[in-house]
């Protein structure tokens, strides 16, 4: 069901597939990928290879495009010289809910000091908060998932811990939310970017396309008993992010454009799946079209 936004309103959550509003993007220029210094640290930051500026910034001005043409006002971060080029994956580093937005404590070290510029962004744009995780906890917003408008779904990993997990239940647990944990895998190890949003994106209220063989039997048991129906990705398109799809709302979708068989499944599913470039922006720092957008306002 489509929810009404009324005028005034600049922020809400509780729920990741109702029509994009508005959404905050950091740009790699705003994230340094023009700067030696910061493009110096692509290795250790678990990227492929050194990014290139010029095509990633292209990539991303199609991005922007995408979500204006959907009907999103897109906010832009202020850049910060001690963000690292991982700064352009937006979604990571705050939270948004009914009752404000949540700063996150990162899990990868480069990414703390996003959740600060996060926090002095959404003050100068008068958006209410909520809180704000702090040590020893650690999340990532890729981790969360919004199962319905009052249960949340936080996977625990390598970005995520169990401290992190309870004081976002202890944050959301008076506004009546439930907030459950599902196990991650371990997959490349600590290093690599493994969240829970790699393994799932949710299409629409009852819908997701999912990573089948790396979900945990607990996580894929709950998904199963809240009726949610299933899509798979063509297995072949796994290390290209085929998981991660971002619903615009209304059987929307915005998909990286790279791969063509799992966008051709999910158009087959009755979706309409919008593409842009991702081979620089995306597939090199191993983030997608959710992971590049943090939205705000849904409705």
């Amino acid at each position: 069901m489509t929810q009404t936004v009324p005028a005034a309103q600049t922020q809400n959550g509780h729920s990741m597939t109702a029509p994009l509003r508005r959404v905050v993007v950091c740009s790699p220029r705003t994230a340094g990928w023009n700067q030696p210094d910061h493009v110096s640290h692509w290795c250790e930051l678990g990227f492929h290879r050194a990014p290139n500026f010029d095509i990633a910034q292209s990539q991303h001005d199609k991005l922007v495009h995408e979500l204006a043409a959907a009907g999103a006002e897109v906010l832009e971060l202020a850049s910060a010289a001690d963000s690292s080029l991982d700064a352009v994956y937006a979604h990571d580093a705050s939270f948004a809910t009914d009752h404000g937005m949540i700063i996150m404590r990162m899990g990868k070290p480069n990414r703390v000091a996003e959740g600060l510029h996060h926090e002095s962004f959404y003050k100068a744009q008068a958006i209410p908060m909520l809180g704000t995780i702090t040590a020893p906890g650690a999340t990532e917003a890729g981790d969360i998932l919004w199962l319905d408008a009052k249960t949340l779904l936080i996977g625990h990993g390598y970005r995520t811990n169990r401290t992190g997990i309870q004081q976002m239940r202890d944050l959301l647990s008076p506004k009546g939310i439930e907030v459950l944990s599902a196990p991650l895998p371990h997959g490349a190890g600590p290093s690599a970017c493994l969240h829970l949003m790699s393994l799932i994106s949710l299409l629409d209220e009852k819908t997701a396309v999912v990573d089948l063989p790396w979900l945990a039997v607990e996580t894929l048991e709950l998904l199963q008993t809240r009726g949610y129906n299933l899509i798979e990705i063509d297995y072949s398109e796994r290390d290209t992010l085929a998981c991660n799809v971002l619903a615009l709302g209304e059987k929307r979708l915005l998909a990286i454009e790279e791969n063509q068989k799992t966008n051709a499944g999910l158009r087959a599913a009755g979706f309409d799946v919008r593409t842009f470039p991702g081979s620089e922006l995306c597939i090199n720092g191993s983030g997608g079209p959710t992971c590049l957008t943090r939205p705000i306002l849904r409705g």
